[in-house]
């Protein structure tokens, strides 16, 4: 099953870090964000991403095309230029690099990569957001209700889409980024039906407006309570706080050995 990853936003909010890279190339523990989210799926067994690219893609594109550089040990004959790797410690990753455009919205880049996932069931999250979710048991939740879309439902401090849950775990209505109040909110970590590819439209589809707001109307969203950590990479006071808990080994989201 492919893993889908938005990595294309200018991250404005975190300019002092987003005006040099992608966010999802931001570094927590020496590893850009980005590589955290992979290895979380990747320990569960999905280890098939596409990588949507917009804002600064090249870096993003660069770092998987020169992955066993940053990874390994190994000798430059700069006469030659042959480089020989004496050891390697890459993933078992296939990463398929999409140009989704750098003004593109979220829904529409989800669009522009149908051709890569085709008429499959697929995983899909934001290149900033970590977590200790299970994502086998969100996919074993998804198969459960055979609707067209699970979202995982998280409940940080404000400033993400609000969710209206029945008690069957059906997503009533859908409201994009209201007021903290403690209700659950919209964390990324979707599980996908090809046909939400005909709630997109163009590139300036935003995914967690008309996209989301109709599914759940028709009764097609379901959410994936997680009441365990979560948090996304927003801020600078995010990144320090992210990394407070990585060089303390206390990162919860390190759910790989």
């Amino acid at each position: 099953m492919k893993v889908v990853i938005l990595a294309g936003g200018v991250g404005s909010r975190i300019s002092e870090e987003s005006v040099v890279r992608p966010k999802p190339m931001i570094e927590i523990g020496g590893m850009p964000i980005l590589w955290h989210i992979m290895k979380i799926y990747s320990h569960f067994g999905f280890k098939d991403f596409v990588i949507c690219l917009g804002y600064k893609g090249y870096m993003i594109s660069e770092y998987f095309a020169h992955y066993h550089l940053h990874t390994s040990d190994v000798t430059v004959d700069l006469k030659t230029n042959a480089v020989e790797i004496h050891s390697s410690s890459a993933e078992p990753w296939k990463v398929t690099l999409v140009n989704t455009g750098e003004n593109t919205m979220t829904g529409g880049r989800i669009k522009r990569i149908q051709p890569y996932v085709g008429k499959k069931t697929f995983m899909l999250t934001y290149g900033d957001g970590v977590a200790d979710i299970d994502v086998k048991k969100l996919l074993e939740f998804h198969r459960s209700h055979g609707k067209s879309v699970t979202l995982t439902a998280v409940k940080p401090a404000g400033r993400f889409g609000l969710l209206d849950l029945e008690g069957s775990n059906r997503v009533h209505t859908f409201s994009e980024k209201p007021s903290g109040d403690g209700s659950y909110k919209n964390g990324g970590f979707f599980v996908c039906e090809p046909k939400v590819f005909d709630y997109l439209s163009g590139d300036n589809t935003i995914w967690e407006r008309e996209p989301l707001e109709r599914l759940a109307k028709e009764g097609e969203l379901m959410a994936y309570k997680h009441d365990s950590f979560w948090a996304a990479l927003d801020t600078l006071r995010d990144k320090n706080q992210l990394e407070s808990l990585w060089n303390s080994d206390k990162a919860p989201w390190r759910v790989w050995d």
